[in-house]
């Protein structure tokens, strides 16, 4: 038996109306899909992690995702596994005419030219209307922004260099500022702070910086450098909720100097 067929057999037996696993036989589309989000996370951490044995495992169980999807699907009559591989299959020959069909060799810059004209089509072809259409609303939000501008950036909707989005967030900045200073309400707030998130994913586009990559980055960096604080203080015998703001930060530039000496800067 092929191992796919073994794992289809084996989601089959775990949802099971009588032998099957409880916890499996009660889950929906609903509720397995924040499962499903987190499993690629872990594919991608894996990935920037450089450990194979890691993706090896995480791919697999983002596979019995896709398994878990399909066989709620087939039990309700709509598909199966083997509809979603045909789909898969069916769409990347559709997108591939230079491969699969008659049409001349592309480079990757003119295939990914025709790869979005191609998807266009399919989203016209489903009925929908904006440029916009068809970007995932449960997508994380940076990501959503990201897709959602660079949609609008290949109609013309774009700055023409990053200094001009670089005073878009100067003014943004303002506006918040404004706002703080008017004591507004915090809807106001969220807005303004939104529009600011919104126009900094724009500049990581015009840098071609991912912006979820820089600000996991940002993440581990702020988390390498707290634990310096916690570290140097814990050291002194100080309890690090006594410190005080101006010890922590002079704490916090001795790591960042630390750093650059350990990059050669």
């Amino acid at each position: 038996m092929r191992p796919i067929d073994h794992l289809l057999e084996l989601m089959a037996t775990l949802r099971d109306p009588v032998r099957g696993c409880a916890w499996d036989r009660e889950q929906s589309f609903a509720t397995i899909a924040p499962y499903t989000i987190e499993e690629a996370y872990e594919v991608a951490d894996a990935i920037d992690h450089g450990d194979m044995a890691a993706l090896k495992d995480e791919l697999g169980d983002l596979l019995f995702q896709v398994v878990f999807h399909a066989r709620m699907a087939a039990e309700a009559g709509d598909f199966d596994f083997d509809d979603v591989a045909r789909a898969i299959t069916a769409k990347m020959i559709r997108r591939h005419p230079h491969i699969f069909g008659d049409a001349e060799q592309r480079d990757a810059q003119t295939q990914t030219i025709a790869w979005e004209a191609t998807k266009a089509e399919e989203r016209a072809a489903k009925g929908h209307d904006s440029v916009l259409d068809g970007i995932a609303r449960s997508l994380p939000p940076m990501t959503r922004a990201l897709k959602l501008q660079g949609r609008a950036a290949r109609v013309g909707f774009d700055w023409a260099e990053a200094k001009d989005v670089i005073a878009k967030i100067t003014e943004e900045v303002a506006e918040i500022k404004a706002e703080i200073d008017a004591d507004a309400a915090f809807e106001r707030l969220e807005d303004e702070v939104g529009d600011l998130l919104f126009v900094c994913v724009n500049l990581a586009r015009k840098l071609s910086v991912d912006p979820e990559r820089a600000l996991n980055r940002a993440n581990m960096k702020f988390v390498r450098r707290f634990n310096h604080i916690e570290k140097s203080l814990e050291s002194n015998g100080q309890p690090i909720g006594e410190a005080g703001l101006e010890a922590m930060e002079a704490l916090w530039l001795d790591a960042k100097m630390l750093e650059r000496q350990g990059d050669g800067r």
